[in-house]
């Protein structure tokens, strides 16, 4: 089972340690660290407390986008509520979920900033959005608090699966959030070329289409598919030229 637990621009490397320290309670392994503003530093090693070998592995990227790759599910973890979108997901239901997608497709759980969160931008990379419901007089949680809250919900999610009967693994591959973005960035070219989208009044367009595919969820044939019928749009223009 693949799931990583992707932290964003963290600002304290002292919570990177901590994090480690909660996701081996959980057994969860896999740490990835995008554009951290310091890393390796003692302090994270400090507050691993035997977490060690995990922040020896962590993978460190530029990018979200890159800390995604292969992924076919992101699950973004946000404390302020959002105009767009699904409703958010319990922490329960995003672990079931998690669970289920990981026993055939990579998994991505994704937490931002200690003061900000995740911008909008970081959002549309995520299928679902993660709330947990705190106090409303003080909804300030910490970076490790929040995902060992999680990372617990995973751990119960997998004991309580490998009580299941095995499920089949399936044979279809999902798209993955690179192949996604290939087709994002596909249809926006082909919809600035017919006039459909205006680049000076873009609105919430290319956002509320994101958040249709993220709904449908398709698989790797069908965004091919897609990306095929764009490719004979563009076709058909050249033609005319």
């Amino acid at each position: 089972m693949s799931i990583r637990v992707v932290l964003v621009h963290t600002s304290h490397p002292g919570n990177i340690g901590a994090v480690a320290r909660a996701m081996k309670n959980m057994a969860m392994t896999e740490l990835v660290l995008v554009a951290p503003q310091k890393f390796p530093d003692a302090e994270a090693t400090a507050r691993a407390s035997g977490a060690d070998d995990l922040l020896a592995s962590a993978r460190v990227c530029a990018t979200l986008a890159e800390a995604l790759d292969h992924c076919s599910l992101v699950i973004g973890a946000s404390a302020r509520a959002r105009s767009l979108g699904r409703p958010p997901l319990a922490a329960r239901d995003a672990a079931c979920l998690a669970v289920a997608e990981s026993q055939q497709h990579p998994v991505a759980l994704v937490f931002g900033r200690e003061h900000s969160g995740l911008s909008n931008e970081e959002l549309d990379l995520c299928h679902y959005r993660l709330m947990v419901p705190v106090d409303a007089a003080f909804p300030s949680l910490n970076l490790a608090a929040a995902v060992l809250l999680v990372a617990y919900e995973i751990r119960m999610a997998r004991l309580e699966g490998e009580a299941l009967p095995a499920i089949e693994s399936s044979a279809v591959s999902m798209a993955s959030v690179n192949d996604m973005e290939g087709y994002y960035e596909h249809l926006e070219r082909i919809m600035l070329a017919t006039g459909f989208l205006n680049p000076e009044q873009p609105r919430q367009l290319m956002r509320r289409i994101r958040r249709l595919y993220q709904r449908a969820r398709p698989d790797l044939n069908e965004i091919n598919i897609l990306r095929g019928i764009l490719t004979s749009v563009e076709a058909f223009f050249d033609s005319k030229k």
